[in-house]
C-alpha cells in the first residue's frame, strides 16, 4: 500500500465531503462505525457520497457507490475508515469495491477490529491502488478507542465557572453557561448512544436528558438514558444499574460505543479516578461563584505527580462560554 506526499486536491475535497456524511450518522449506527465515504469517477468529478446506516442496513460504501451509479468504473473511493473484510448482516465492502470497479482507494484509519480489517491488503492483492491517508476523523475517535479498549468511550460533560464550580452552595445551576452553549451540548447529546447521571444528580435534577433543537423541538436521535447508583430507579424510558461497571458492561453488551456523562460530580470523579474518562467537554462560562458544588468532590492524590493531565483537542467560543475539548 502507498503512503502519500502530495494528496489530490480532488482527493482532499472528497474526504470532506466523506467526514461531513459521517458526523451526521453519529449516534445512529452502534455498535457500527459512523463511516463516512465519497465516490469519484474516473475524471475526477464526485459521483457519490454516502455514510453508515443503522445496524442492519447498509455500510458507507455501498451507499455512495449506489448513489454514483454506473460512474464507478476505474474510479476512486475515499473512505474515513478501512473497508471492512468480513460478512455480518450485510457483505464486505472491499468486495462491493471491487465489483464496482474502482481501481483506487483512500482510507484514514485502519480498522482495529480484528473480526472486519483487513480490506485494505485485500483489495491491494487485487490490482487496486491503496493509499492511506494522515490525519484523523473526529466521528471516528469514540468508535476507534471503544473497540481498542473493548468498553464504550466515555467523555465527561461539565459545565462551570471560571473558578470550577458547577453550581452555588444551595444547589441552583440555571444557568451558569449562556444559550449558544446549552445549544451546543444538546446537538452533542444527539450524536451520543447513550447519557449517564449518577442518582444523586437524577433525585436533585430530576433532569430529561433529551437532546433539543434550539426550537425546542426534539432531535431525530435520542441517546439511551442511563441512572446509576443503589438507589431504585424505574421510571420508564431510563435505564438503570447499581453500579459503573455493571452499567458499562451491559451498555458494550448492548451496543453502545460512544457515551457521555453528564454528572454528578461523585460518579465523574469516581470515573477520573479509574482512568475511565477517555475525554471531557468543558464548557466554561466567564463567571465566579467563589464557593459552591465543585467540579470534582475529592482529591484525585496528594502530590503533583498524581495530577489528572488531558490533551487540548480545541477551543470553541460558545457566545460569552468558551467550551475546550480535551482528550487522553
Amino acid at each position: 500500500m502507498d503512503n502519500p506526499d502530495n494528496i489530490p486536491q480532488i482527493v482532499i475535497e472528497a474526504l470532506q465531503r466523506a467526514m461531513a456524511a459521517a458526523e451526521e450518522v453519529r449516534g445512529t449506527t452502534s455498535p457500527n462505525p459512523p463511516v463516512g465515504a465519497a465516490i469519484l469517477d474516473a475524471a475526477g468529478n464526485l459521483v457519490g457520497v454516502g455514510a453508515t446506516q443503522p445496524p442492519g442496513g447498509s455500510h458507507a460504501e455501498v451507499m455512495a457507490i449506489a448513489q454514483a451509479g454506473t460512474n464507478t468504473q476505474g474510479g476512486t473511493a475515499v473512505v474515513t475508515l478501512e473497508p471492512c473484510n468480513h460478512t455480518g448482516r450485510t457483505g464486505p465492502c472491499s468486495h462491493a469495491i471491487l465489483d464496482a470497479g474502482i481501481t483506487t482507494v483512500y482510507y484514514v484509519h485502519s480498522d482495529p477490529n480484528p473480526v472486519a480489517c483487513g480490506g485494505a491488503a485485500w483489495l491491494a492483492d487485487r490490482g487496486v491502488q491503496v493509499i492511506q491517508l494522515p490525519g484523523h476523523v473526529p466521528a471516528l475517535r469514540p468508535w476507534l478507542i471503544a473497540t481498542r479498549m473493548q468498553r464504550p468511550h466515555l467523555t465527561w460533560k461539565t459545565a462551570n465557572t471560571i473558578d470550577g464550580f458547577t453550581a452555588a452552595l444551595d444547589g441552583t445551576s440555571q444557568w451558569i453557561t449562556g444559550e449558544d452553549a446549552r445549544h451546543h451540548a444538546h446537538r452533542d447529546r444527539s450524536k451520543r448512544d447513550a447519557i449517564i447521571v449518577g442518582t444523586g444528580t437524577y433525585f436533585a435534577d430530576n433532569p430529561q436528558l433529551t437532546a433539543r433543537t434550539p426550537e425546542g423541538t426534539l432531535y431525530p436521535h435520542q441517546p439511551r438514558r442511563i441512572v446509576v447508583g443503589r438507589r431504585a430507579v424505574n421510571e420508564p424510558g431510563w435505564e438503570h444499574y447499581p453500579d459503573s461497571d455493571t452499567a458499562l458492561t451491559e451498555l458494550w453488551r448492548t451496543g453502545a460505543r460512544d457515551v457521555l456523562i453528564e454528572g454528578g460530580a461523585t460518579l465523574a470523579t469516581s470515573l477520573l479516578s479509574r482512568g475511565l474518562i477517555d475525554a471531557v467537554h468543558a464548557y466554561i462560562a466567564p463567571a465566579f461563584l467563589g464557593q459552591g458544588l465543585g467540579v470534582v468532590t475529592e482529591a484525585l492524590g496528594t502530590t503533583i505527580t498524581d495530577i489528572r493531565r488531558f490533551t487540548l483537542d480545541s477551543v470553541t467560543r460558545l457566545g460569552d462560554d468558551v467550551l475546550l475539548e480535551l482528550a487522553r
